[in-house]
């Protein structure tokens, strides 16, 4: 009895030795914990009076991650948003075609055109024309002179939304001397329209600074891969850590955003500046720049520009040069076709292959 009490005693305590929180250490190690979450350039405001400027210091890399290259596959309908994502050679370029009466074309095959890099010809790999969603970022100045013509720009940036494709996934920034997140993608009119009226109209203007954050924020989050900045000024740039050089080579990095923009500048004082800053950005990109005479013009470009989105050619093709011998790249497109006379083709003017700069670089 007392030896069969012996090996019962003996059972009982490997089997609590087992079992006990401190006999992990010597089996299987627990779980690590999860990692952080990646930051964005631009962070939500929060819901108060008072809100948090956006910072670029809040990236990746203040966050100890990097950050994940957008996967590479073909378009993605399943869901019920199309999601077209490039193959990680292929170089894409979103193009609107223009007859003599600066008409768009729409009605082109692939054999109508012809890409070239840095001068060589360049073979399509791809091209469709349709109508794809966007991942779009409102950009819109808060500033001081801007008090007066917010209504009017508001709604001409909601009507934007709303003639453009149903699935888009559309940001709000506001800025000033900084700049602020104050609607996150969405597809909800009323959510952006809340985002648009977070006015406080003061300070000065830090029109580069936002728009490199805006492009870094569609790198980062966009789950689309054509990405759009419609953005909105009364002045020139006062404020920005950024300058409009290292701005133009943020937006002209692979894959980049095309940028159409609207000049309010009948009051300016100095519109040859400003004017200039806001052309080199939009058509190094493949955008537009507008400069209407008055605000009652806004509404009516808001809904041009979302015509010009809607119209694009998408035309992709594996580079002679690979990517990842870096370099900017000079990119040219041309059409002919025996239906038309002159065409012209815009689209952005080249791209920085590889590695992007880090915000504030020269």
């Amino acid at each position: 009895m007392l030896r069969r009490n012996n090996v019962a005693l003996l059972i009982l305590f490997l089997l609590t030795s087992l079992f006990t929180p401190g006999s992990q250490a010597q089996g299987r190690p627990p779980n690590p914990p999860s990692s952080p979450p990646v930051a964005s350039s631009l962070s939500p405001a929060p819901q108060s009076a008072v809100r948090s400027p956006g910072s670029a210091g809040s990236s990746a890399a203040s966050a100890g991650q990097a950050v994940a290259p957008n996967a590479a596959q073909e378009p993605d309908t399943d869901s019920g948003t199309f999601v077209f994502r490039k193959k990680v050679e292929e170089v894409v370029l979103h193009a609107t075609v223009v007859d003599e009466k600066q008409r768009i074309v729409t009605s082109l095959g692939k054999d109508d055109f012809n890409v070239y890099e840095d001068g060589h010809p360049q073979t399509i790999t791809s091209f469709r024309h349709e109508d794809i969603p966007v991942a779009m970022g409102i950009v819109v100045d808060n500033s001081g002179s801007m008090r007066e013509k917010r209504q009017k720009v508001n709604a001409a940036a909601l009507n934007l939304v709303r003639s453009s494709n149903p699935n888009d996934e559309v940001f709000i920034v506001n800025f000033n001397d900084e700049y602020y997140l104050d609607q996150d993608f969405t597809s909800n009119i009323t959510k952006l329209k809340e985002g648009l009226e977070k006015i406080e109209a003061r300070g000065g203007t830090a029109l580069y600074d936002a728009v490199v954050a805006s492009a870094e924020h569609l790198k980062k989050e966009a789950k689309l891969d054509k990405k759009v900045i419609f953005v909105v000024t009364d002045g020139d740039d006062n404020e920005s850590a950024e300058t409009l050089e290292q701005a133009v080579r943020h937006l002209q990095g692979d894959g980049g955003p095309t940028v159409y923009s609207i000049g309010i500048l009948e009051k300016e004082e100095h519109p040859k500046h400003a004017k200039r800053a806001l052309q080199i950005m939009s058509e190094r990109t493949g955008g537009l720049a507008f400069f209407p005479k008055t605000l009652d013009e806004v509404d009516a470009i808001s809904r041009e520009v979302a015509h010009d989105i809607r119209s694009q050619y998408t035309i992709g093709y594996k580079p002679t040069t690979p990517k990842n011998q870096g370099g900017y790249r000079q990119v040219r497109v041309d059409a002919r076709s025996r239906n038309y006379g002159k065409l012209t083709v815009r689209t952005k003017s080249g791209y920085y292959a590889g590695a992007e700069p880090a915000s504030g670089a020269q």
